[in-house]
């Protein structure tokens, strides 16, 4: 057997592998049908974390004061800002009597721990049960708390919820973030629904009081920086626990970033917890990643080399269109059918934005929370 037959072979059976993903894997998602929650009006928590986020706490708070939904507490955890922070937080809550404010002061042990601060602010909450978003964070619905909290039940008590980030026209940059975005939330998704749970969002995340406790908070993972959402999901979670949440009131929608040197540092951040997941998670998603790189390398190498190029392009059309479905289908259910028709080229970018984005966090460790 030649080279280019044992590059030919190798590219079928990626395809298969990619086929099994987009039907078995992502497809659970694609054709899950949302089955309407009725409001338990249980008393909520939402906690917010903010440091150095006075602007953005004067245009999105509001937001959250203004829902619908008859009991519900308001934690703003101040994390050692430097800014107008604490002043904002402390004009809210003059107007406000369902706000609480935890001023945390930077300690030795702590220095510039997130995980630290939110833990400080879930021990002061007064409700059993929490939902989690940013301070740059907007629900899009005066329902959002409602949608979030319906999902909760006797054997339910972690609710994973989509942030997404808002649109902005004739940016390649705001395309790449929120089709990285739609792609993180299909899977994260499809596997909850294949019960193996391996993260949620923190811009839109709901659990218990009770399974922090139980975990005894994030102090497995108190060191590592980032991942007080996926890697506090990826260790509590299981196929009994945690369900998904996508009906449009229940999204948050984020301010993304606006160029490719802040967006790159923040994608290195998130992809550095990554190594701490459990192992069947972590094979999982090579697998996945080493099948969308090989698949893109392979059909180049032979399309140049014009190998069995009618099999050759049978094989990239049945692919791309068996993606353009599940995708198609997936956009539909989180508002982000404008990225379809960028689709081939937003993958091959991303793909190689994420390599990079590897080969960096090897060579040099990322900053974390500002």
């Amino acid at each position: 057997m030649g080279f280019l037959d044992f590059i030919f072979y190798t590219f079928i059976v990626v395809v298969f592998i990619q086929v099994i993903f987009y039907i078995f894997f992502f497809g659970r998602f694609a054709f899950l049908k949302e089955k309407k929650t009725s409001s338990k009006n249980i008393p909520i928590s939402v906690i917010i974390c903010a440091k150095n986020e006075a602007e953005n706490l004067k245009t999105f708070l509001p937001s959250i004061i203004e829902q619908e939904y008859p009991n519900f507490e308001i934690v703003l955890i101040n994390d050692a800002s430097h800014d107008k922070t604490l002043k904002v937080m402390e004009y809210f809550s003059k107007l406000h009597q369902n706000i609480k404010i935890v001023d945390v002061k930077n300690i030795e042990a702590f220095w510039g721990n997130k995980k630290y601060a939110l833990t400080l602010g879930i021990k002061a909450s007064t409700h059993d049960f929490l939902l989690f978003t940013d301070a740059d964070c907007k629900p899009v619905s005066k329902y959002w708390i409602k949608e979030m909290s319906s999902h909760f039940n006797n054997k339910t008590s972690i609710v994973l919820g989509y942030g997404a980030y808002s649109k902005i026209k004739k940016s390649f940059l705001n395309k790449l973030i929120r089709f990285e975005t739609l792609v993180t939330a299909i899977t994260y998704f499809s596997f909850s629904k294949l019960g193996i749970p391996y993260m949620g969002v923190g811009r839109n995340l709901a659990y218990t009081k009770k399974d922090f406790f139980n975990a005894n908070g994030f102090i497995s993972h108190i060191k590592v920086r980032s991942g007080d959402d996926d890697l506090f999901v990826n260790q509590v979670a299981n196929n009994k626990n945690t369900t998904i949440s996508f009906s449009k009131d229940s999204f948050t929608e984020s301010v993304p970033k606006t160029t490719f040197k802040d967006w790159f540092k923040q994608k290195r951040r998130h992809v550095s917890t990554a190594k701490y997941y459990k192992l069947k998670h972590k094979i999982l998603l090579t697998l996945i990643y080493c099948s969308q790189f090989l698949f893109w390398v392979l059909a180049l190498a032979l399309l140049i080399t014009t190998f069995k190029w009618q099999i050759v392009c049978g094989l990239i059309l049945f692919r791309v269109v068996l993606q353009y479905i599940i995708f198609g289908k997936s956009s539909k259910k989180l508002g982000e059918t404008d990225l379809l028709f960028f689709l081939p080229f937003l993958e091959i970018f991303l793909i190689t934005a994420q390599l990079t984005i590897f080969i960096n966090n090897l060579i040099s460790k990322p900053n974390h929370w500002k």
